[in-house]
């Protein structure tokens, strides 16, 4: 019989060939095993299986070596003889796959973006962790930026945003509701932690379309999307930030299709404890609930990590297709964690599973999948396939050559910065700033320099009067810099005029009582 078969994907030998069933690979699943195990490959050899089946196929690469999916493997005498052994030899062949390139600071692939309208209030709150009050500020500012068409496109437009809305807090509040500086600021903390870990590069136009990550070629094969995350995996927030909107993105794209003899779109989460561990709450909500809902969408979710207690029970409960390689019993967390994976098989009487797990060799792994009517097969010792593409990662020219040929690049390798929050909210401080500039008294001139040999005392007055009488009104950021700026220099002005009016009176005792008369005019005025 035929190892390569249309309607399923052939995983290795143990005593029969193994297989994941294709209309039953949308029920998820997981690859597990320690360290140099040979899980990579796993992933690398189901990836291209998938391809070749025509199923688009999304990727995380953590490490870097993911990557040589994109180029033919290599004839090695280690490859050779795995396929010789397991009876694969005759339909080996060596061969890359149709492959994207992406990362999200737009270093070794096309940059993913998306705008902050279509992340969303509720989203990026929970993201951020804010707390009911923080997250109702922060749907206030969509709601008024809304309002006032106000694009929200980059990080640096929801700061402005925030920024108009403390400003003008007691007239938005009026009509919202309770808008506090605190609150405010609070957001704004959290933005600078998310902007540190690059989250500035991710905000932004073009947003990624989803099609774009489920395209096919022209002969039928599933394109391969590589996400670099080796950068990444030191940004958890932002990379949990990146998940997050994704899911999301899935839910409302997406329509329902039931169980579809293919998956449309399968999803490889390399090193998953990473995600797990640093993830919020909400991301942890969220990963349950695609888990549980996708899959009548027709998208596959697989992660690969170390260890099965390394995901929370309630999304592993869902994952019916497993791989699970070797672990080492080292210590009592390592104990606990053969136990689960152990129990989690559909037993096998030819062998005890947990005593297996320990000795698996390097390429050697546990596989139970999900047979025809879903119900999980008997676990088995399988061996593994040997990958047609490249064990190990592609190089700088020939990532670059890939790059350049993406039929993606002409739409995301181009940042587009329209006119938006930030841009119009800085357009209008500045007309409040010009129309401050000319409040001069009637009849002046307030461009013309001053006259030669001293000050004009009306001039100065008037001005400093026409300040006084704006005293009573809420002054805006750039009033208030306006207004300090105008008592330093009025400071000065005020000495210079008491000496050139004590000079005028004569005498050094004139002259004192002079600069005292004026100093305490102009005093009273600064004053008020």
């Amino acid at each position: 019989m035929p190892m390569l078969q249309a309607d399923r994907i052939y995983l290795g030998t143990s005593t029969k060939p193994e297989y994941l069933l294709l209309g039953l690979a949308n029920r998820h699943g997981l690859v597990t095993g320690a360290t140099g195990t040979g899980k990579t490959v796993t992933l690398q050899v189901m990836a291209q299986d998938l391809s070749d089946h025509g199923v688009p196929v999304f990727c995380a690469d953590i490490k870097g070596d993911l990557s040589g999916i994109a180029m033919p493997g290599e004839p090695k005498d280690s490859l050779l003889k795995r396929a010789e052994e397991i009876g694969f030899k005759d339909e080996y062949k060596f061969e890359g796959c149709p492959t994207i390139f992406w990362d999200l600071f737009g270093q070794q692939g096309h940059s993913i973006r998306t705008t902050v309208s279509e992340m969303g209030p509720l989203l990026l709150a929970r993201f951020m962790d804010l707390n009911d009050v923080q997250e109702g500020v922060l749907t206030i500012a969509f709601r008024v930026a809304d309002e006032q068409g106000l694009l929200l496109l980059d990080l640096k437009d929801l700061r402005a945003m925030l920024g108009y809305l403390a400003e003008n807090a007691d007239t938005i509040g009026a009509k919202y509701g309770n808008v506090s500086k605190a609150s405010v600021g609070a957001i704004l903390r959290q933005l600078l932690i998310l902007e540190n870990q690059g989250g500035d590069a991710f905000f932004g136009e073009p947003a990624l379309q989803i099609a774009d990550l489920m395209r096919t070629t022209v002969d039928g094969r599933g394109v391969v999307s590589v996400l670099a995350a080796d950068k990444l995996m030191s940004s958890p927030r932002l990379y949990a930030t990146f998940l997050l909107w994704l899911m999301s993105e899935l839910f409302e794209v997406l329509p329902e299709v039931g169980d579809p003899e293919r998956p449309r779109l399968v999803f490889f989460f390399d090193e998953a404890h990473l995600l797990f561990d640093e993830a919020p709450k909400a991301l942890l909500d969220k990963v349950e609930q695609v888990v549980r809902l996708i899959r009548s969408k027709g998208v596959g979710v697989y992660f690969v990590t170390q260890n099965p207690i390394d995901v929370p029970e309630t999304v592993l409960g869902q994952l019916g297709n497993r791989v699970q390689h070797a672990l080492r019993a080292f210590t009592p967390r390592d104990q606990k964690a053969v136990k689960v994976a152990a129990e989690t098989f559909r037993p096998n009487p030819a062998f005890k599973t947990m005593d297996a797990i320990t000795q698996l060799a390097v390429g050697e792994a546990l596989v139970s999948t999900l047979e025809p009517k879903g119900i999980p097969s008997m676990v088995e010792r399988t061996f593994i396939r040997p990958p047609s593409s490249r064990m190990g990662p592609v190089t700088e020219e020939e990532r670059r050559r890939i790059i350049a040929a993406s039929p993606v690049g002409i739409t995301y390798d181009r940042t587009i910065d329209r006119e938006s929050a930030f841009e119009v909210l800085g357009k209008q401080a500045g007309e409040i700033a010009a129309q401050q500039g000319q409040g001069a008294p009637a009849g002046t001139d307030p461009s013309a320099p001053p006259a030669p040999g001293g000050f004009d005392v009306g001039n100065i007055l008037g001005s400093l009067l026409g300040t006084n009488r704006r005293r009573g009104e809420r002054l805006t950021a750039t009033q208030r810099v306006a207004r300090e700026v105008t008592r330093t220099v009025t400071n000065r002005v005020a000495g210079q005029v008491a000496a050139d009016v004590g000079k005028s009176i004569g005498g050094s005792v004139g002259g004192s009582v002079g600069r005292a008369i004026v100093r305490g005019i102009l005093g009273n005025i600064l004053r008020s």
